[in-house]
């Protein structure tokens, strides 16, 4: 199959197809990817695992080998051999130049970087162009997944999200202060009926206007914001407590991260987004919203080694009030490059079987679901195998 990836030269991004050529050619292991669970076994004869990569970037760099080889040099999260092993299917993945539009100040710490609207195009045209890299891509077994920086929160306007015919007149009328690019994103995956997931928390599908086109074109879609450090412990946990009929009174998440996504997030509108998607999940989890703090803080040198400490404050018989604490310490790009291939592989697999619109069943994979309220893990996991197994 086909992948298209937004923010193609990220760590995530590199990771992903550095472990798929990997496991393409039996240099690795499967461990991370929840589509090598026996559970999922049948998932081979609709996605095997085969992978072609392309997609769209605005940091300026030959091709994908250089720029996993630059987060290597920062990271060292996997051996060298095996990044040398496929350097030849790397270099051949030269991404398009993409655009940037309402992603925030929080672009500025990329680095060098190259938009489409940098060169003067209007929204009419960087669509336009968008559209034409992916088509000239994509075949029948293709899937668009955005893992490109946070964008700030959408200030979501009536009459250019609320249906497709206000979105294609923003775009006709070059309003671009109500486009962003993961928007512009997800309308050429859709309106090109190529499955879309958004790995991020920008709003990419997640608007009316889009919602529609994916019902009409009869492509299904997924997101949003990967599910893959601190918040999969939290929606683990938080069952747990509930079951036991033990109170939360409090719950302190410090997250701290360096590379370019801690630079993206270090700016107060970009972090705004990863932190609504992150708080949202306890309310949704417990049935009542006990006192919280999310703070996630840029700390150069731990590079893409993201770490994030948890306090909880519960009470439990005879009111007693008790603590619990846990430290969740990982490279967040090889807990969520995984994923990324499991999503592409579950979405074209959703297509063969004629599934349209939102996949809510996709939750598990993602911190705030699209059209749905369950963020229990073992919950999410359940309705995700069902079906699975009632389509396959």
């Amino acid at each position: 199959m086909k992948v298209w990836l937004i923010g193609a030269y990220g760590i995530v991004s590199t990771t992903a197809m550095v472990g798929a050529k990997a496991i393409e050619k039996e240099l690795v292991p499967t461990y991370g990817l929840v589509s090598a669970l026996p559970f999922f076994k049948k998932i081979d004869k609709y996605a095997p695992f085969e992978f072609d990569f392309g997609g769209h970037e605005i940091r300026i760099l030959p091709n994908a080998y250089e720029a996993a080889k630059q987060h290597w040099e920062l990271n060292r999260h996997f051996d060298k051999e095996i990044l040398e092993a496929v350097k030849d299917e790397l270099e051949l993945v030269v991404a398009k130049t993409g655009t940037a539009v309402n992603c925030g100040p929080g672009i500025l710490e990329l680095g060098k970087i190259e938009t489409l609207e940098q060169k003067g195009f209007s929204l009419e045209e960087i669509v336009e162009i968008v559209e034409k890299d992916i088509r000239s891509f994509a075949d029948e077994k293709t899937v668009v997944i955005n893992l490109a920086s946070t964008e700030p929160p959408l200030n979501f306007s009536e009459e250019y999200h609320s249906n497709l015919e206000g979105f294609e007149r923003m775009i006709e009328e070059n309003k671009k202060e109500y486009a962003t690019a993961s928007m512009i994103y997800a309308y050429a995956a859709l309106k090109n009926k190529v499955p879309y997931a958004n790995f991020t928390p920008s709003v990419g599908s997640n608007i009316p206007a889009l919602k529609e086109l994916a019902e009409k074109n009869k492509v299904p879609h997924a997101g949003n914001d990967g599910k893959t450090g601190e918040t999969l412990v939290k929606t683990t946990l938080a069952p747990m407590f509930l079951y036991r009929n033990l109170e939360i009174v409090g719950w302190m998440s410090y997250n701290i991260l360096g590379d370019l996504d801690g630079k993206v997030l270090s700016r107060r509108e970009n972090k705004e987004s990863k932190i609504l998607s992150k708080d949202k999940v306890l309310e949704k989890s417990l049935g009542y919203s006990p006192y919280s703090i999310t703070e996630i803080d840029f700390f150069p040198s731990l590079a893409d080694n993201k770490t994030a400490f948890d306090f909880i404050h519960f009470r439990g018989f005879l009111g007693k009030l008790m603590k619990f604490y846990f430290i969740w310490d990982a490279i967040d790009a090889i807990v969520a490059a995984p994923l990324v291939l499991d999503l592409a592989r579950f979405l074209l697999f959703a297509k063969m079987k004629g599934v349209k619109g939102v996949v809510k069943e996709l939750a598990f994979f993602f911190k705030s679901p699209m059209d749905c309220d369950v963020v229990n893990t073992f919950e999410q996991f359940e309705i995700f195998k069902k079906w699975f197994l009632k389509l396959a």
